[in-house]
């Protein structure tokens, strides 16, 4: 994904490639390390994945504005404390705001969230979707990434297989996305 701010006269790339995979009982989300700005990697080693809310139950990767996406995984940590962990909850009451509040509907970024129950693309446009067959991905390198594990899906049975070898095509592919794979399980 990338975007354009010339709010502060700079022109500011936000690109990235976030993956979710259920097969079976096992659900990993994966995501590349790199951080660029136009056509320079600022960081090659940032961690876009992270376990968040009581006890780490739950895995959120993110695409988009870091910033944004930070204040995103306070904000749904908070919603699954109110929710009592319910992830399917949490995602819906932040979605909902995220669309209707003045300050959150600026907020440029998509997230995947995971729990041991739900593999979910959540957006700043009101959207919890879950995935059909089991697999999703955001950001510059998605749908690269996305159309590897579809393929690789048929032949593999282990998610964090899958999703390690389509974040390889996407880093093959996009140049914003890098081959430093933080990947976590639920």
């Amino acid at each position: 994904m990338s975007e354009q701010d010339n709010r502060h006269g700079l022109t500011q790339w936000h690109g990235t490639t976030i993956i979710g995979v259920r097969k079976g009982d096992r659900i990993v989300v994966a995501g590349d390390g790199q951080v660029s700005m136009g056509n320079t990697v600022m960081k090659p080693n940032a961690r876009k994945v992270r376990r968040i809310g009581e006890g780490g139950k739950v895995v959120a990767g993110f695409a988009g504005a870091t910033a944004d996406a930070f204040t995103l995984f306070e904000r749904l940590e908070k919603k699954l404390e109110q929710y009592s962990g319910q992830l399917l909850r949490a995602a819906v009451e932040l979605t909902k705001d995220w669309r209707t509040d003045k300050y959150l509907r600026n907020l440029e970024a998509l997230m995947i969230v995971a729990d041991k129950e739900n593999l979910l693309v959540l957006t700043g446009n009101g959207d919890v979707l879950e995935p059909e067959g089991g697999i999703t991905a955001i950001g510059s390198g998605g749908n690269y990434a996305l159309a590897a594990a579809k393929a690789i899906a048929e032949y593999e049975d282990d998610p964090e297989v899958i999703a390690r070898k389509a974040m390889q095509v996407a880093a093959d592919i996009c140049v914003f996305t890098n081959g430093n794979v933080t990947l976590e399980e639920v």
